[in-house]
C-alpha cells in the first residue's frame, strides 16, 4: 500500500516536468550518452593490452588508440556536466512551480484552517520539504536512471566479452540486491521518522521564537530548553536509526563488492596461468574497471534510492497540503466597485467548532455612513461579525447582505478591498513605513500616501522617524511602539479608501500621545463611509449613531449612548457603570 502512495506520490512530482518536456529529453539524451562513453574505456584498455602492449604494433596505432581513450573520456566528462546541469536546473524549475502552488493554495485557506495548523509545521511544508523534493532530480531519480543505463551496457558488453567471468559477477548481484531492499525498506521508516521529527522541531522553534517575550518575562528559560532538548533529542535518535543503517549497509556493500573482484582475479588468473584462451590479459584489465563501474553505482543506487524516498515522502507531505480543501468558495460574479454600505445580518448563526454555536441567530442592519460600535464581554462574537463580513470565515446559517446584495454574490477580492480593518494586534512586515502602508499596490503613490498621512495627522510622527517613510520597523514592527504601529494601520486602511472601515479595539493598548492622534486619525477616516468599531473602552464609542451591545453571541441591547443608559438595569449602563466606578441616574 505505502509503495502505491509512493508511486502516486511521484507521478504527481512528474506531472510538474511537462512544461518543460524537451529538457526532461534532453536528461534522459545525456544519461544515455553518459552511459554508452563510460562502458567504452574498459574495452579500449582491454585493445591496450592484448593488441599493443602484449603484441609489438606500432608506435602510431599505439598513440591513435591512446588519442581516443581520450576522446571518450572528453565526451564522456562533457557529457556528465551537461547530464547533471540539466537534471539539477529541471529539479530546482520544479520545485519553484510547486512552492509557488504550495504558497498561493495556502494564502487562500479559510482561517478556520490556521486556527488548528501550527506556523511551523507549514514553514516546514513549504521550504526544506519542497527542497527534499528538487533531490529527486538532482540526487534521485535522473541519477539511477543513468547508473542502471551503464550497469545494462556494461553487464551487456561483459557477456560479449567472456560470459564465464561475468556469471561469476551476476552470482554475487543477488545478494547485494536483496540487503539493498533490506536497507531501502528500513531507510523508508526511518525517513519518515526525520520529516516528522523536523517539524516538530520547526513548530517548536517557531513558537517560542515569536513568543520570547513571555518565555522571558515569565522566566521560563529553563522550562522551554528542557522542552527543546527533549523534542532536539527525538529529532536526534531519528537521525541515529540513519546513521546505523548506512553503517551497517556499505561495509556489506563492500565486501560483497571485494569478494566478487578477489574471485574474478582468482578465476582469470587461473586461466591464464593455466595458458587457456578464454581469458585474456585485457578482459583480466577489463573486468577489475568493469565490477568498480557496476558496483559502484549499485551501491550508490541503494543511497540514491533512499535520497528519492526521502523527496517522495516529502512530497506526500506537501500533496497533502495542495490536496486539502479548505477554501472560501469563491464563485460570486459580482464586482463590488464601491459599497454605498447598507449592512444586514439576517438570523447569522457560527460555529468555531461544531455544535458550539458563537453567534445565535444576529439580527443587525446598518444605514449607509453610519457609525456603529459593537460592545460586550470577550467572547461575547464581536470579532467574529468582522471575520464573517470580511468571508474569513462561512457563516453556518442565515444571510450577510451588503446594499442588499448577498456577499457570496461578490468575489472575494472585490469584496475584501471594499472592506478595511484596523486591529487590536497590528501586524507590520519586516519592510519600510511606506510598503507596510501600500503593501506594495503599485496604484497607491508615495504622493498619495502623504497627503493621506497629511490629511489624518500621522504625517509629523512619520517623518519623526529615522528615514521618515523609507525607516524599516523590521520584524512585526518591533522598532515601534504599539501606538505608532496602530497609526501605521490607520494610514494603510485610509489610504485602500474602503467603503466599510472596522475598527477592532484600536485604541486598546495606545499611550495619551497616540490615542489623540487616533482619535483624530478615526474622526477622518470614519467620515461619509459606514464604519464599525468594537471596543471595551466606552469613552471612546459615546458619540456613535447606534451602540450593539452582545452577550453569549447575541444582541441584547442597541441604540446610542442616552437611550442605552436610560434603561433601567440594562447590559450597556451596567457595563458603563462598572468601568467608570460611577452609579449613572
Amino acid at each position: 500500500m505505502k509503495n502505491k502512495v509512493q508511486i502516486k506520490s511521484l507521478k504527481k512530482v512528474l506531472d510538474y516536468a511537462k512544461p518543460y518536456k524537451s529538457r526532461f529529453i534532453w536528461v534522459i539524451v545525456w544519461a544515455v550518452i553518459l552511459a554508452l562513453f563510460a562502458a567504452m574505456r574498459p574495452l579500449i584498455l582491454k585493445e591496450i593490452v592484448d593488441d599493443y602492449l602484449l603484441i609489438n604494433n606500432t608506435m602510431l596505432d599505439f598513440q591513435i588508440i591512446i588519442g581516443i581513450m581520450g576522446i571518450i573520456l572528453i565526451v564522456e566528462v562533457v557529457s556528465q556536466f551537461f547530464f547533471t546541469y540539466w537534471a539539477n536546473w529541471l529539479g530546482q524549475d520544479i520545485i519553484k512551480d510547486i512552492r509557488n502552488r504550495l504558497f498561493n493554495h495556502i494564502a487562500s485557506f479559510k482561517m478556520k484552517y490556521f486556527d488548528n495548523e501550527p506556523v511551523g509545521k507549514l514553514v516546514t511544508r513549504s521550504v526544506s520539504d519542497i527542497e527534499s523534493i528538487a533531490s529527486i532530480f538532482s540526487q534521485g531519480l535522473f541519477m539511477i536512471v543513468s547508473d542502471l543505463l551503464k550497469m545494462l551496457v556494461i553487464l551487456g558488453i561483459m557477456f560479449y566479452m567472456n560470459w564465464k567471468l561475468s556469471l561469476i559477477v551476476l552470482f554475487s548481484m543477488p545478494v547485494l540486491l536483496y540487503a539493498t531492499n533490506i536497507f531501502q525498506k528500513k531507510m523508508r521508516v526511518a525517513f519518515n521518522e526525520v520529516r516528522t521529527q523536523v517539524s516538530n522541531l520547526n513548530t517548536f522553534v517557531q513558537e517560542r521564537l515569536t513568543g520570547m517575550k513571555i518565555v522571558q518575562l515569565f522566566n521560563r528559560e529553563d522550562i522551554e530548553f528542557e522542552k527543546f532538548k527533549a523534542i532536539n533529542q527525538k529529532h536526534n535518535n531519528a537521525w541515529q536509526k540513519n546513521i546505523l543503517y548506512n553503517s551497517i549497509f556499505f561495509p556489506i556493500a563492500d565486501i560483497i563488492s571485494n569478494l566478487t573482484l578477489g574471485a574474478i582475479i582468482w578465476y582469470g588468473g587461473m586461466n591464464i596461468l593455466d595458458g587457456l584462451e578464454t581469458t585474456t590479459f585485457g578482459d583480466f584489465f577489463a573486468y577489475t574497471m568493469f565490477i568498480s563501474m557496476l558496483f559502484n553505482p549499485l551501491r550508490q543506487i541503494a543511497d540514491k534510492f533512499n535520497v528519492m524516498q526521502m523527496g517522495i515522502i516529502a512530497a506526500e507531505r506537501v500533496f497533502e497540503i495542495l490536496e486539502t480543501e479548505s477554501q472560501i468558495q469563491n464563485i460570486g460574479t459580482k464586482v463590488a466597485t464601491h459599497f454605498k454600505g447598507k449592512i444586514d445580518l439576517q438570523e447569522v448563526r457560527f460555529s468555531y467548532i461544531d455544535k458550539e454555536e458563537v453567534l445565535k441567530g444576529v439580527n443587525l442592519e446598518i444605514n449607509p455612513g453610519e457609525t456603529i460600535a459593537i460592545v460586550g464581554s470577550t467572547g461575547a462574537g464581536k470579532t467574529t461579525i468582522i471575520n464573517l463580513l470580511n468571508r474569513f470565515y462561512e457563516i453556518d446559517s442565515g444571510t450577510i447582505k451588503i446594499d442588499d446584495t448577498n456577499i457570496k454574490d461578490f468575489t472575494l477580492e472585490s469584496l475584501r478591498l471594499q472592506i478595511a480593518v484596523v486591529l487590536q494586534d497590528v501586524f507590520l512586515f519586516a519592510d519600510t513605513v511606506y510598503h507596510n502602508i501600500t503593501l506594495y499596490n503599485p496604484e497607491i503613490t508615495r504622493e498619495y500616501v502623504i497627503a493621506s498621512a497629511k490629511q489624518i495627522g500621522v504625517h509629523d510622527f512619520i517623518m519623526s522617524l529615522p528615514n521618515g517613510y523609507d525607516y524599516d520597523v523590521k520584524e512585526r514592527g518591533v522598532m515601534l511602539s504599539s501606538g505608532q504601529r496602530q497609526l501605521i494601520a490607520f494610514l494603510r486602511a485610509y489610504v485602500s479608501n474602503p467603503s466599510i472601515l472596522i475598527l477592532d479595539e484600536a485604541t486598546s493598548s495606545v499611550d495619551t500621545y497616540s490615542e489623540e492622534l487616533i482619535q483624530r486619525a478615526t474622526e477622518t477616516i470614519t467620515k461619509g463611509r459606514t464604519s464599525i468599531v468594537i471596543a471595551h473602552r466606552l469613552a471612546t464609542i459615546i458619540n456613535a449613531d447606534k451602540i450593539i451591545v452582545m452577550d453569549k453571541g447575541m444582541i441584547v441591547e442597541q441604540g446610542t449612548h442616552s437611550e442605552l443608559i436610560a434603561q433601567e438595569s440594562g447590559f450597556y449602563k451596567k457595563l458603563y457603570e462598572a468601568q467608570f466606578d460611577t452609579k449613572v441616574a
